[in-house]
């Protein structure tokens, strides 16, 4: 039974590559020198059981009357034409008894029937049960070995004993070790064919678990590093612009600078994370942000220098983990976008506690315009609206980003509540 490669890799690891090698290359081969070792076994039974008298329709005429009035050498030449031609036909079917198993069986008929050989009959009974499943065939083929084993015995002394014989060594007990063979290599394939998809499907969810994992990674940076450093790089801007001295305002654009740089590598860190992977996929982490920290959230943004009002609505209380972390992510990213795009512009949060679902809502006004010589604002890569299309999929409810008609703009998030709140 050869195995898997991963089997094979530990045969190799445990017996070297040699002895592993040589244990493949006789597996691979090992039904085809099997053709060849009973093909070789078969041909002196075969040969003895044709010439032998006893039983079967042209034995003793072969052995007695056939051969009787003739010279020496012509006697010997038939009888060696017996002893060769025939046995090597059987030897040479034997060796496509696979393949071409109807000349096994109709040559078996002829000898058994002539000569009261059973040794093909046996040897094609027992190919056939234990390497076809048309068992409708194996039922004609095993009628007429029964009837050609019935017809040579005609002609022996002894029919009932000799019949009987025939019938459990010649054909039951060929057919129940084939049929028996034949389940078993049935069963050992479909249990090696199992393993082998259980392998592949463990290989599948092992990939689909690490493409999962990236795609959280890259969603959590992009929530949490993102969000802080382009706080970082917003409060170095205003520090540049608003500096008390030159001094201060060279290390504010400094750092400035060298966070719009992190950002930008970032985003190329958030695409080879997100390269190659099947799907979004959530993996739970532990601490999560919940609608409690949006305060805290709303706090920093205003230190920051924005703008930001929190508006609460309906009756607040515990939901389920899933939609408060969501509308959090939301809130997160919506103050994000507004402070890369609409710096300076009032941005207000709004959070509706529904009955059966939870509304998330920030709007910003438009962006003012900005002053001569003030930094420009740390651009996006793109990444964040499309996380959170995955996050709200997932909590199976609805996004919508867009434009007002001022300039202004609203990032909008409808969460079902389901599962306990």
């Amino acid at each position: 039974m050869f195995y898997g490669e991963g089997e094979e890799r530990r045969l190799r690891a445990a017996f070297g590559d040699g002895p592993v090698r040589l244990w493949k290359w006789w597996w691979e081969r090992r039904h085809r020198l099997a053709d060849w070792f009973l093909a070789v076994c078969a041909f002196p039974w075969n040969a003895l059981f044709t010439l032998a008298p006893g039983w079967g329709l042209l034995s003793p005429v072969a052995t007695s009357v056939l051969v009787q009035d003739m010279p020496a050498p012509l006697e010997v030449a038939v009888l060696g034409a017996l002893a060769l031609a025939l046995p090597a036909a059987v030897s040479l079917t034997l060796l496509v008894r696979r393949s071409r198993p109807n000349w096994l069986m109709g040559l078996a008929l002829v000898l058994l029937a002539l000569f009261g050989n059973p040794v093909p009959g046996m040897l094609g009974l027992y190919t056939y049960a234990s390497w076809f499943t048309d068992r409708r065939r194996l039922a004609l083929w095993s009628a007429l070995m029964v009837a050609a084993g019935a017809g040579a015995s005609l002609v022996s002394q002894n029919r009932i004993a000799m019949t009987f014989f025939f019938l459990v060594m010649g054909v039951a007990l060929p057919l129940t070790l084939g049929l028996w063979v034949g389940t078993r290599r049935q069963l050992i394939g479909n249990l090696r064919e199992r393993a082998e998809r259980l392998e592949r499907e463990q290989y599948l969810m092992a990939d689909r678990a690490i493409n999962a994992e990236r795609t959280r990674i890259a969603r959590e940076m992009h929530d949490v590093v993102a969000h802080r450093v382009s706080m970082m790089v917003l409060q170095a801007g205003g520090l540049e612009v608003n500096a008390p001295d030159e001094r201060t305002a060279e290390v504010a654009g400094l750092i400035r600078t060298t966070g719009r740089e992190a950002l930008g590598e970032l985003r190329e860190i958030l695409g080879v994370l997100r390269e190659s992977t099947d799907g979004p996929g959530e993996a739970p982490t532990a601490p999560q942000p919940v609608l409690s920290d949006l305060a805290r959230l709303v706090g920093e943004w205003r230190s920051a220098g924005m703008g930001v009002e929190l508006v609460t609505g309906g009756r607040p209380r515990p939901l389920p983990a899933q939609a408060e972390r969501t509308a959090f992510r939301v809130v997160q990213e919506a103050l994000t976008n507004a402070g890369r795009h609409a710096p300076g512009a009032g941005v207000q949060v709004r959070v509706d506690y529904g009955e059966r679902d939870l509304e998330v809502a920030v709007s910003n006004e438009p962006p003012p315009t900005r002053a001569p010589g003030a930094p420009e604002p740390p651009m996006g890569g793109g990444y964040g609206l499309a996380g959170l299309r995955e996050r709200i999929v997932l909590a199976e409810g609805t996004l919508t980003a867009g434009p007002f008609p001022d300039g202004g703009w609203q990032v909008r998030a409808v969460l079902p509540l389901t599962g306990g709140g």
